[in-house]
């Protein structure tokens, strides 16, 4: 029972997260890999061009939380510029954008509080 503690501890803060980080890094490759076979670049920033001065919510593969929230400003060639409520503004590689999608809305117009996917 002593030495079980210390091995818990080990696993939980060692060998778990670099199995996290192992799989995370794979995914990117992965996707990286689709993207410059497929040429969906140009798509994706054309796509995006339509939602200029939309709130949007941005779904990447590296986010810590999966998504970001903002008004899109800008879509460059390799990026898109976005400004978030806080009133920061983050930059977002291209190649890691996943999904792009307008901020759900009421019928009444408010924004939706909790947005499912």
């Amino acid at each position: 029972m002593e030495t079980f503690l210390p091995l818990l501890i080990i696993l939980f803060l060692v060998i778990l997260p670099l199995f996290a980080r192992r799989k995370r890094a794979a995914a990117v490759r992965q996707f990286l890999n689709r993207k410059k076979q497929n040429k969906e670049s140009n798509e994706m920033k054309e796509l995006a061009k339509r939602l200029i001065g939309e709130d949007c919510i941005i779904y990447t593969i590296t986010s810590e939380s999966g998504s970001i929230q903002g008004v899109l400003k800008e879509v460059e060639d390799g990026g898109l510029v976005i400004e978030k409520t806080t009133g920061e503004t983050e930059i977002v590689n291209l190649d890691f954008v996943t999904r792009i999608r307008e901020y759900p809305r009421k019928k009444n117009g408010k924004k939706k509080s909790i947005v499912l996917d």
